[in-house]
């Protein structure tokens, strides 16, 4: 029987509903951050820089593209004979067929992949944070105390602690209490979603709990472990974290990348990460173009200027555009004269000449304010906008829009037009 110490169990199946169009048509760990990787690059690196050679990607929501990005994970170097990286998708069972209804139930659901490799240890993590984390050192915490479970957990601001998971610590680290998103939080200290398990405390609690509808670790797996007298740890962790989980923070992270000093490295020779690169041509900066403080992404042609701002792969900037504190993904064509400002433009986007994004005073958006609230234009993948036309701050668009959709060359503040077959 194949034996490994630790695997991993990545969770990638989210549709991640609060960056609105941006993931009408993809899984939020596929979409493309910092001009060259995929936000579910950043777990896999760090499961390959931590010596985990076994990883189990769990997939649900929109996987093609998630699916063709790991491929058999040649450039995490997980394509092995013995372990490697494997996509766990939802699959018919005799008597019934279910899709995942929740994070521990996925995990559940491929107990016979754990089983094959009869680990030690399970760690559990999340597919949509920008973080690095050396998991071994994780590990030798867990070991050191003889832990059942150990939750990474941070210290947040206490007024925006009720959005997380809470720890309440004694004074060797062990979880004396554990809220999950409480009103009035008694700690500071959140958990991040990454769990190392010992196998049998977890492989018994997936089978006790496997009856309770939509089954997740921070609401039913770890009361019951502490319920039951499980030795739970919370392992401090004071590096760079971001949960991408809404357009604000999205963008906040990719503009944190082009600081003067970055907080967020990407250029580290010891904890690279890995991704699934085309192979393109070089970026090309014509004569008179203006580029500054910014990532340009291989095979992007610059005509215009670009200011404090995250290209991609294979944009087009046009002669006379100026592009601001935008993120413009892979594909993308922006016409001659525009301007761009504070814009999320996805992949493979035709923006007509003269076209002005951002312009003009704030509004509440009239569609989703709780997904669209951060000042930001954005703009779903394959979607055209029309040369001449005016947008406002804080709208989203998705499709191929018409002349017809703008009354009067104009999309107000707060607007919005999605096409048929699109979704938030």
């Amino acid at each position: 029987m194949i034996k490994k110490e630790m695997i991993a169990m990545l969770l990638a199946g989210g549709q991640g509903s609060r960056l609105g169009v941006l993931t009408s048509q993809v899984a939020k760990p596929a979409v493309a951050f910092g001009g060259k990787y995929r936000i579910i690059d950043f777990p896999l690196s760090n499961c390959i820089n931590s010596g985990v050679d076994t990883v189990g990607v769990l997939t649900q929501y929109q996987p093609l593209r998630l699916n063709t990005h790991i491929g058999i994970g040649i450039p995490w170097d997980l394509d092995r004979n013995v372990g490697g990286v494997t996509i766990l998708s939802p699959y018919e069972k005799i008597g019934n067929s279910e899709w995942y209804s929740g994070t521990a139930n996925a995990i559940y659901q491929n107990l016979t992949y754990m089983e094959q490799y009869n680990p030690e240890y399970v760690l559990i993590l999340s597919g949509d944070h920008i973080y690095k984390m050396d998991y071994e050192v994780m590990l030798e915490y867990h070991k050191a105390n003889n832990a059942d479970i150990t939750i990474a957990a941070m210290p947040v601001p206490i007024e925006e602690a009720s959005r997380f998971g809470i720890v309440v610590t004694d004074e060797n680290d062990r979880i004396i209490e554990f809220e999950e998103k409480p009103k009035n939080p008694k700690s500071n200290l959140a958990s991040m979603g990454i769990y190392i398990f010992s196998w049998k405390v977890l492989k018994e609690a997936l089978i006790k709990m496997s009856d309770v509808s939509g089954c997740d670790f921070g609401k039913h797996i770890i009361p019951y472990c502490f319920e039951n007298g499980g030795r739970i740890f919370a392992y401090e962790y004071n590096g760079y974290w971001k949960d991408v989980g809404t357009l604000g923070s999205y963008w906040e992270a990719n503009m944190e990348l082009i600081d003067i000093i970055p907080v967020f490295n990407l250029y580290e020779e010891f904890w690279r990460i890995y991704t699934k690169s085309d192979t393109l041509p070089p970026q090309y900066i014509a004569a008179g173009a203006k580029v500054e403080r910014s990532i340009i992404g291989e095979g992007t042609e610059v005509y215009g200027e670009v200011y404090n701002s995250v290209i991609g792969p294979g944009v087009v900037v046009g002669e006379g555009t100026v592009v601001r504190d935008s993120i413009i993904m892979q594909g993308t064509t922006i016409g001659k004269g525009a301007q761009v400002y504070k814009a999320i433009i996805a992949e493979n986007v035709e923006i007509g000449d003269n076209v002005a994004l951002g312009v003009g005073e704030y509004a509440p958006s009239k569609y989703d304010p709780k997904v669209y609230a951060f000042d930001l234009v954005t703009i779903g993948e394959n979607s055209y906008v029309p040369a001449n036309v005016t947008v406002g701050k804080n709208v989203a668009i998705s499709g191929k829009t018409e002349e017809s959709d703008y009354p009067n060359g104009r999309l107000e503040s707060g607007e919005y037009i999605i096409k048929a077959g699109e979704t938030r």
